[in-house]
């Protein structure tokens, strides 16, 4: 078990961090795109679409992150040390939407105030999310398994190109869900702003893509050695035939939730070509078992996830269900 515990709860962080990007990333994607919105009704309809459900998705965020200190504490002391700044600044974006989603809509003077701090939460929150991923991509100054860097060495012009690509990737996955969610003017809105999205993200993707083997040596071996190109490569093709297929979607009207399923597929392709890149280090670095705490902690916090991740997973599905359909401008959260 000193082998599989590890690789096991690796796949559950992956797991939680994915869902969490899905599920909250087209949230923080409404909130990137609130100064597109024409008055404040336009922008009660948009929040509206995920006033509902938006509050469980950090449920996610919070399982990532404890199950990285309990599985992997080695990985969690370095992340938080190298990454303190940025990761402060999420945490903070975040107070601020979710405060901002829930005063708006009970203020009268200072509505139009407390809409900038939606906007203005998420667009950093989500900027914060691409800089710690790239940061973690990059590598940091490790000395005996300890970070030995200073303050500011997350910044750089990859962790800012990544910053990017999370911002507008968010944004393309509020853009499609507003198209799956809305009618009218709304949805009119929504895909006038998707089409270039698309364009841009695809942009980002292989930036990212065509940068990220040339930063560690590892990462260039992982894809390029011993015949792994050829297993790996059908990723890159996926994700250009994704690509095709959400620009063809979002140009034509039609069936409304395609463009929102392809989005979130260009995410998921986008972190499995990141997860096997970097496989098997947690950190670029330290690998799994070397940033694993001992089996009987892993073991023990596995019983209680046994009990805790289908409960999760049970609610997510229930209140999407529950709150499935269009959403239309006269109703919703008030």
């Amino acid at each position: 078990m000193e082998y599989w515990l590890p690789v096991i709860w690796f796949g559950v962080i992956g797991f939680g961090v994915l869902m969490y990007v899905l599920l909250d990333g087209f949230v923080l994607g409404l909130g990137i795109l609130a100064p597109f919105a024409e008055d404040d009704a336009q922008l009660d309809h948009m929040m509206n679409t995920a006033a509902p459900i938006w509050d469980g998705n950090e449920t996610w965020l919070v399982l990532g992150g404890a199950g990285l200190l309990a599985a992997f504490p080695k990985a969690y002391a370095l992340v938080l040390s190298a990454l303190y700044l940025p990761v402060l600044l999420m945490l903070i974006a975040l107070v601020f939407r979710g405060v901002a989603f829930e005063f708006r809509f009970k203020a009268r003077r200072a509505k139009s105030a407390w809409g900038v701090a939606f906007s203005l939460g998420s667009l950093l929150c989500a900027f914060a999310q691409g800089v710690i991923l790239g940061a973690i991509m990059e590598g940091m100054p490790l000395q005996g398994g300890k970070y030995v860097g200073g303050i500011f060495d997350w910044f750089s012009p990859f962790s800012m190109l990544t910053g990017a690509a999370v911002v507008f990737g968010y944004a393309l996955l509020g853009s499609t869900w507003l198209i799956l969610k809305t009618e009218g003017r709304m949805q009119l809105i929504a895909r006038t702003l998707a089409r270039p999205l698309v364009l841009v993200v695809a942009v980002f993707i292989g930036l990212v893509s065509a940068w990220l083997p040339f930063l560690d040596s590892r990462i260039m071996a992982r894809w390029f050695e011993g015949g792994n190109f050829y297993w790996l490569f059908p990723v890159p093709l996926l994700v250009v035939a994704n690509a095709w297929a959400l620009w063809r979607s979002v140009m034509r009207d039609g069936r409304d939730g395609h463009p929102f399923v392809y989005a979130l597929l260009f995410f998921v392709l986008g972190f499995a070509g990141l997860v096997l890149g970097i496989w098997p280090n947690i950190v670029p670095g330290l690998t799994i078992w070397d940033a694993a705490s001992p089996p009987s902690s892993q073991g023990f916090v596995l019983v209680g996830l046994v009990v805790l991740l289908p409960a999760i997973l049970g609610y997510t599905y229930w209140s999407y269900r529950v709150f499935s359909g269009k959403i239309a401008a006269d109703v919703g959260y008030h």
